[in-house]
């Protein structure tokens, strides 16, 4: 079990901005309006040669107009259930007002060590200003600026001191990293939850509640990777708040940085030119990929409606489309750990290597059954097929005449491949050599 830190108080006093210092990182949204944060956010910190987590958290609100203030409390709840040691950040300009007081009382009773942190002490006027926080009787205050990073050493040195020295940081780096990807409202959080038995995500009904890249360790049933919930991904002229601007790109960059994507669409809208959108960066990307249709309970069917369903998705996702399709349901938790199942192997299939041995003894006589169209009198001889040294499946053709190869001739030989080799939810990718 590793040493965390979560970082707590009330909306706007500078978390996320201390968990981006902490984490070396911009992974949490930074604006300076209250409830930007919704759900846990998950990061690796170091100090003194101390490897460690952190938790950014919600802003703790209590009787606001926010929808989301019931399950943002629930996080922060949560958070604090899970950590070693707690931050709690107040403002050093507003003072102590009633939600600190609030915080401070829960704090109390959760029996952590606690490490009261007064924020935005920015310039040497400010500092004295923070002798009120005192009053809260949960020890030591630290003057600081999370903006500016005055203070963080301080700090950091008496958290490391207080963690457990027999904690093993868990070094998450290595492991699979499975990102659920699709359009808002799909129901991405909610699946994340179902597999986890907790409501580790925010769900709501509104598009848009998640903003962040979300990352949980999922440890179940023989598995160990990272699961990633990601805010929907909607058009860019549809994206009018730069806060959403912001969760989209962070959606973006997490399909560069995942190995496979739960890609997920709405079986009562089918495939629209956004879910096509998405699937595209995925290819292009060259991630494996899951095809998840949600909301199947929603459908009325009889026994051939799955089977009409896959092929129209099929034509569709054309010309990759050798992809497995799983219908499911989140509400009713219908074939979701199918759906695990099927991403661990297409990663399997993703970091496959072969044998060039192995392709030449079996394409070479198959090219030569049905050599690439001459051109201009000119016969193209392929000699040679090795797998390259890449992180998804490509292969490198060697030839006396790459450049007269068609497109067409490429497909069949891709067609080729994974016929005699399971590359089922990879993209492939195969180039032309000159000998």
């Amino acid at each position: 079990m590793s040493n965390i830190i979560a970082i707590v108080g009330r909306p706007n006093v500078g978390k996320s901005t201390l968990f981006n210092r902490l984490t070396e990182s911009q992974n949490a949204i930074v604006k300076e309006v209250s409830g930007v944060t919704r759900d846990r956010i998950y990061g690796r910190g170091e100090w003194n040669g101390m490897a460690f987590s952190v938790i950014d958290t919600g802003g703790y609100v209590k009787g606001s107009d926010d929808i989301f203030e019931e399950e943002i409390r629930k996080q922060v709840i949560i958070a604090i259930e899970e950590a070693s040691v707690i931050v709690f950040m107040v403002d050093v300009m507003t003072g102590i007002v009633d939600l600190d007081t609030k915080v401070a009382e829960l704090l109390r009773r959760s029996k952590k060590k606690v490490f009261v942190v007064a924020n935005k002490v920015d310039n040497t006027q400010r500092f004295g200003l923070s002798s009120e926080f005192w009053s809260f009787g949960l020890g030591d205050v630290y003057d600081m600026s999370a903006t500016n990073g005055s203070g963080t050493g301080e700090l950091l040195d008496d958290i490391v001191a207080a963690f457990d020295p027999n904690a093993q940081f868990q070094e998450e780096t290595e492991l699979p990293r499975i990102a659920v990807v699709g359009k808002p409202n799909v129901g991405k959080s909610s699946l994340i939850n179902a597999f986890t038995g907790q409501e580790r995500n925010i769900v709501t009904n509104i598009s848009g509640t998640t903003r962040d890249a979300i990352n949980t360790r999922y440890r179940a049933f023989g598995f160990d990777f990272m699961l990633i919930d990601t805010a929907g991904i909607r058009k860019k002229a549809k994206v009018t708040e730069d806060i959403e601007y912001y969760s989209t790109l962070r959606s973006v960059r997490t399909i560069e940085g995942s190995d496979v994507c739960i890609f997920m669409i709405d079986a009562t809208e089918g495939i629209q030119k956004q879910d096509l959108h998405i699937y595209y960066m995925i290819e292009k990307n060259h991630k494996g990929v899951v095809v998840l249709v949600n909301k199947w309970d929603l459908i009325e069917k009889d026994h051939t409606t799955m089977l009409a369903y896959e092929e129209k998705i099929r034509e569709d996702l054309a010309p990759f489309n050798d992809v497995p399709i799983i219908f499911t349901s989140t509400l009713t938790k219908q074939r979701i750990h199918k759906a695990l199942e099927t991403a661990m192997e297409v990663y399997a299939n993703r970091i496959k290597k072969i044998a060039t041995s192995e392709l030449n003894d079996l394409l070479l006589p198959i090219i030569e059954a049905t050599p690439p169209p001459s051109l201009k009198g000119k016969y193209i001889r392929i000699k040679y097929i090795t797998q390259l040294p890449t992180h998804a499946p490509a292969f490198a053709f060697f030839c006396n005449l790459p450049q007269y190869i068609p497109d067409s001739y490429k497909r069949f030989l891709e067609n080729k491949l994974r016929e005699n080799f399971d590359f089922k939810g990879v993209p492939i990718r195969i180039f032309f050599r000159k000998k």
